[in-house]
């Protein structure tokens, strides 16, 4: 009989996770029944059900969850992804809306008030362009039922107005027919939470609010050394307090997965590295690592925004969120 412990997991599939969900990495002690899903479906399955033993989740829920007392996970430092959420804000074209200033007044949409990428772009606006999410009228797409706040107990933050759409329309049908004026995180996704179907991105009503997301990218970076992370991983508290070897052994695995990564991403650039197309300094340069100890500066601005904005009563403290374990990798 095998004594390893089988375990269930749900994490989105990208580069980072492919090298898990294709079996060229195992995690120690550990036989894995993966679920790749839609991050959306994730959150929501293990917030309302705690669906899964392990799985990805929203940082800004995670933070939430745990300072009003929902302590059934413990965070692990695996962080797959990064993204200046900001700068992939859409808007109409005929709202008056020429720079994020313009946003004060407006009508935004949003899949989920709570969720990590509006986090970051609210902390963005007002920290960049003195837009606060009260200068704002808010619409969510998301209701209780099937929405990570109905699972935390999301209420709005004082002074901020949250509206619900309703669910015969979503993001995508108020913004053409012009309802709302801008969207954050617009999410078109075949999964049991989103519903939006438009695309937006190339529809004569809409248009990016940066002209040039990239290079709103790089000057973001460059000020506020910020890369933002989203998403992080847990596993059931009561799983990790049982089988506390479980905790670094699963960190490993992500670590390994994101080696094989990174060696990939400079394989297939050889050929543009080898033209001078590419500078190969600047590829070789890790951009996404696991760990507290490398992303701390982004993990306690969240935690601050989380604050300010009014979803945590009070900031949370990295020890509290992660496995002690971890803490130091």
């Amino acid at each position: 009989m095998s004594s390893r412990l089988q375990l269930s997991i749900s994490f989105a599939a990208n580069p980072r996770t492919w090298p898990l969900i294709d079996g060229s990495v195992t995690v120690d002690g550990v036989d894995l029944v993966i679920t790749p899903s839609h991050p959306s479906e994730i959150f929501w399955r293990q917030l309302k059900f705690a669906d899964f033993d392990i799985s990805e989740m929203s940082m800004s829920s995670l933070m939430m969850a745990l300072a009003h007392g929902d302590d059934r996970f413990v965070g692990l430092p695996v962080f797959t992804t990064h993204r200046f959420f900001h700068t992939g804000m859409l808007v109409r074209r005929d709202a008056g809306i020429e720079t994020p200033a313009d946003l004060k007044g407006k009508r935004v949409a949003v899949p989920e008030y709570q969720q990590t990428a509006a986090l970051w772009t609210r902390g963005a606006l007002e920290h960049e362009w003195g837009v606060r999410a009260s200068d704002m009228e808010w619409w969510m797409e998301r209701p209780p039922s099937h929405s990570h706040g109905g699972a935390t107990g999301f209420k709005p933050p004082p002074g901020v107005t949250v509206h619900q759409i309703p669910v015969e329309q979503n993001i995508g049908t108020m913004m053409v027919a012009g309802e709302v004026d801008a969207v954050v995180h617009y999410i078109v996704n075949d999964n049991l939470v989103d519903r939006s179907t438009i695309d937006l991105w190339n529809h004569p009503a809409a248009r990016r609010l940066f002209a040039d997301p990239v290079a709103e990218g790089v000057r973001y970076y460059k000020k506020t050394g910020l890369y933002p992370i989203n998403h992080g991983m847990v596993v059931k508290r009561a799983l990790a307090e049982r089988h506390p070897w479980i905790v670094l052994n699963i960190l490993k695995a992500f670590e390994r997965a994101n080696d094989i990564a990174e060696r990939e991403r400079l394989e297939h650039a050889q050929y543009h590295i080898a033209t001078g197309l590419v500078a190969a300094d600047a590829l070789r340069t890790p951009l996404v690592r696991h760990g507290v100890k490398a992303n701390r500066l982004v993990l306690e601005t969240a935690a601050r925004y989380s604050q300010e904005q009014g979803l945590t009563p009070r900031r949370v403290r990295l020890e509290e969120l992660f496995a002690p374990s971890a803490l130091e990798q």
